[in-house]
């Protein structure tokens, strides 16, 4: 094992892949010359060259539609969007056309496709490039969603999706990116399955379930928690939307006899309420009090550096969650 960034672990996972399988390529604004905004592709163009490395014009509707008739002629694309916020502009060529398209042939035509880039608040980038979007992606079939935490399971899960025959979503919160954790040797070749949940965190008195950044403030919560009151919390990383690992909540859930869903978008319609409403439907008499979700203020994300950290689930509204549900 080494030590790494989250930054580095995708731009490995990435160039690893390209070497081992020529169909591979990227695309979007600014990946090649530049590395990307965030530099998460930075020297890719220089090993891959400008065939494989594509920079795009600003135009996510475009390239993203291209992508998706790449893959399905075989081709292995990975899109960057430069602000995962701007899905929405080529919201058909995502939902009715590259996550449909294996449905609506019959399973004759498959859609390799990754797309990926960050997401979440934390900069101050404000309302248009802060949100969090992985519910939305949720309500549609035939495209996986993946939040990786950690750079271990960003490297695994991204060379996972990669190889899947399916269109994936990769999101990297921003706040992750420069943060550091073990990686396996370069040398080592190895995957984390989509749709398997990971148990970052032992413990007894209450299961929480998140992912993303959430998870990293979720433990720091819990070792305070520890600290100051004798509260032991199990923390659960999802890893994955789409598929969801019940099986991992439920059984931890059996272990505590409580459950917080956390995340950082907001609490409607998002996947606490839909981890809450399984607990409900498939295994109630785990509880022994009511189950609750923790998800952002129904508000849109501000600038102000004050403002966003009160209405976003982090440390203090997760401590605060836990400890009205113990007391």
């Amino acid at each position: 094992m080494r030590k790494t960034t989250y930054i580095q672990a995708i731009n490995e996972a990435m160039r690893d892949e390209m070497r081992r399988d020529e169909r591979v390529f990227l695309m979007g604004e600014d990946i090649g010359h530049y590395g990307g905004l965030f530099r998460v592709t930075r020297n890719l163009m220089e090993e891959f060259g400008e065939k494989r490395v594509i920079d795009t014009p600003i135009s996510e509707q475009g390239f993203i539609g291209m992508a998706t008739g790449a893959a399905m002629v075989g081709l292995r694309p990975i899109i960057e969007l430069m602000y995962m916020d701007f899905f929405l502009v080529a919201a058909d060529q995502i939902f009715n056309q590259a996550a449909k398209m294996y449905y609506m042939t019959g399973g004759v035509v498959n859609v390799p496709l990754v797309l990926r880039g960050q997401h979440g608040g934390g900069k101050r980038y404000g309302s248009q490039h802060s949100q969090s979007v992985e519910s939305t992606f949720a309500q549609f079939p035939g495209i996986k969603v993946v939040t990786p935490a950690t750079p271990y399971d960003a490297k695994g899960l991204l060379v996972a999706a990669i190889r899947d025959d399916n269109p994936v979503l990769f999101l990297e919160h921003k706040m992750l990116y420069f943060t550091r954790g073990d990686v396996p040797d370069a040398d080592v070749d190895y995957v984390v399955p989509i749709g398997k949940a990971d148990i970052k965190r032992e413990g007894t008195d209450l299961t929480l379930a998140t992912f993303s950044y959430t998870l990293l403030q979720a433990l720091e919560a819990a070792e305070e928690l520890k600290a100051e009151y004798g509260f032991d919390i199990e923390v659960v990383d999802l890893r994955s939307i789409t598929p969801l690992d019940m099986e991992t909540v439920l059984a931890s859930v059996a272990k505590t006899g409580r459950l917080l869903a956390v995340h950082e978008s907001q609490s409607n319609c998002g996947i606490g309420a839909e981890i809450v409403a399984r607990i409900y439907e498939e295994a109630p008499y785990l509880l022994k009090a009511p189950a609750r979700r923790l998800g952002m203020a129904p508000v849109s994300i501000p600038v102000s550096k004050v403002l966003e950290e009160e209405i976003l689930p982090w440390k203090k509204n997760i401590k605060a969650a836990v400890l009205e549900m113990l007391r």
